[in-house]
């Protein structure tokens, strides 16, 4: 059996990578997706959980699945990503990919050009409708400055280690991604050890990149990559790709 470990982001939820979840779930595989300690979309329980938890939540989860499964994958989504690498970098799992990873964090530019964009939505009174405007203003309504403080720890243990990971590595960031620079996608890129890894961009998706036009090509990115068969008898392969 497969087994697939998914790691959702800092100060989201298990929902706002159910897209994942349900198409990964699809192929029969265990699919386990832990709500990190915190994470319940409340700020005041953000405000109590260090970045200690929450890599205990994913490693015990992982380590569940390596006792029941005969291949394991983890896919890890933003700060799930950081998270993801180093899990990865540490125990035998046999695929790793990485959405929007959060190696850095916040795009200052594209931010900018959002606000921008919300602000004549404003005018117009579309504001409301926007999906991505709604999924921002959560995330900063519910973020905790301690908890910030404990999501740059984690990123500052786990960025030196990330040339430990030696897994066939996916990597997908959206070039309009107003949370994490693409610059973050290629740093784990250049540093991982993986002689099987690919880094595919989507020039005008966001953070979300399954809430985009991008969504289906993403998903058969991701499943051409994570084909049980996949690197069996294959050469090293290092593939830079834009969509």
């Amino acid at each position: 059996m497969i087994g697939c470990l998914i790691i959702h982001g800092f100060a989201g939820t298990r929902d706002e990578i159910t897209d994942v979840e349900r198409h990964l779930k699809a192929k029969n595989w265990l699919v386990y997706t832990p709500e990190l300690p915190g994470h319940t979309g409340l700020k005041e329980d953000l405000a109590e959980v260090t970045y200690q938890e929450w890599l205990a939540k994913a490693k015990a989860g992982l380590e569940e699945l390596l006792q029941r499964c005969e291949k394991v994958y983890i896919v890890g989504f933003s700060m799930g990503g950081v998270i993801a690498s180093y899990l990865a970098g540490a125990y035998p799992v046999d695929r790793l990919v990485l959405l929007s990873p959060a190696a850095y964090y916040l795009n200052p530019l594209q931010i900018v050009q959002d606000l921008s964009g919300w602000f004549m939505e404003g005018i117009r009174g579309e504001l409301n409708e926007d999906e991505y405007y709604q999924l921002y203003r959560d995330k900063i309504r519910n973020t905790p400055v301690k908890a910030t403080l404990e999501f740059a720890k984690l990123v500052k243990k786990v960025r030196p280690l990330i040339d430990r990971v030696e897994v066939p590595t996916l990597i997908i960031q959206g070039d309009k991604d107003g949370m994490v620079p693409p610059k973050s996608a290629e740093y784990i890129y250049q540093t991982i050890s993986s002689e099987q890894k690919e880094i595919f961009h989507f020039p005008n998706a966001k953070h979300y990149i399954w809430y985009s036009d991008a969504k289906e090509e993403m998903f058969e990115k991701i499943d051409a990559f994570l084909d049980p068969d996949r690197f069996l008898d294959e050469p090293s392969e290092d593939n830079h790709t834009t969509g």
